[in-house]
C-alpha cells in the first residue's frame, strides 16, 4: 500500500494524495513537528477545531500498530474469555474502530449469519452476545463540557450468553460514560 492509500484507508483523509505528494517532496521529515507543517501546507492551514495533520497522524499510527487487526483479534476472543452474564464494553475513537466493533457486536447477536438469499440456515452460526444498547453511547453534553477531549468517543456495550440461552432483545438506554464509570447498573 502505498503513502496515499494508507492516508486514504485509516485516516479518511480526503486530501490524502496531495498530502503524500507534499511529504515525499519534503524528505526527510525528520521531527513530527515537521511532518505536521507539511501536512497543513498542503491542505492550505487550518480550517476547523481539529488540526489538519491529526487524520495523517491517525493514519500511520493506525498502520505501525496494526490497530484494527488487533482490534479484530481482541473481539474475537472474547467470545471464548467471558462468561455468561459477561458485560463486553467497548468505547472506540473514530469510525474505522467503531465500524469494525458495531459490525462484530451485530454479527455476534444473531443466531443465523447467512445471507438473506439463503432461504434455510446453513451457517450453524450462534449468537454469543445480547446487545444491551441498539444505539452507540456518546458523551452527555455535560460530560464535553467537563472533558471535550471526549467528543469523539463512542461506546458500545454487550452481554455474553451461554450457549442454552436465547437472545434477548436490546433494551434503549440513555447512559452517560459517567455513569457507567460508577459502576451504574445498566439493567
Amino acid at each position: 500500500m502505498d503513502l496515499a492509500q494508507l492516508i486514504r484507508k485509516y485516516g479518511e483523509e480526503p486530501h490524502s494524495f496531495k498530502i503524500a505528494r507534499r511529504i515525499v517532496q519534503s524528505r526527510p521529515v525528520n521531527t513530527t513537528t515537521q511532518l505536521a507543517d507539511i501536512v497543513a501546507d498542503a491542505v492550505g492551514g487550518r480550517h476547523g477545531r481539529i488540526h489538519p495533520a491529526t487524520r495523517t497522524f491517525q493514519a500511520l499510527r493506525i498502520a505501525v500498530n496494526e490497530e484494527l487487526e488487533h482490534l479484530e483479534e481482541t473481539l474475537g476472543k472474547t467470545i471464548d474469555l467471558l462468561g455468561a452474564g459477561g458485560r463486553l464494553v467497548v468505547i472506540s475513537y473514530h469510525s474505522l474502530e467503531d465500524r469494525i466493533v458495531k459490525q462484530f457486536l451485530q454479527r455476534e447477536s444473531k443466531d443465523c449469519i447467512c445471507p438473506p438469499s439463503v432461504p434455510v440456515c446453513q451457517c450453524k452460526h450462534t449468537a454469543s452476545f445480547r446487545l444491551i444498547n441498539k444505539k452507540v453511547i456518546t458523551p452527555s453534553e455535560t460530560e464535553l463540557d467537563e472533558n471535550p477531549r471526549s467528543r469523539s468517543a463512542r461506546m458500545r456495550v454487550a452481554e455474553r450468553i451461554g450457549s442454552s440461552e436465547a437472545p434477548v432483545k436490546a433494551v434503549s438506554s440513555k447512559l452517560s460514560f459517567k455513569e457507567l464509570r460508577r459502576g451504574f447498573s445498566l439493567n
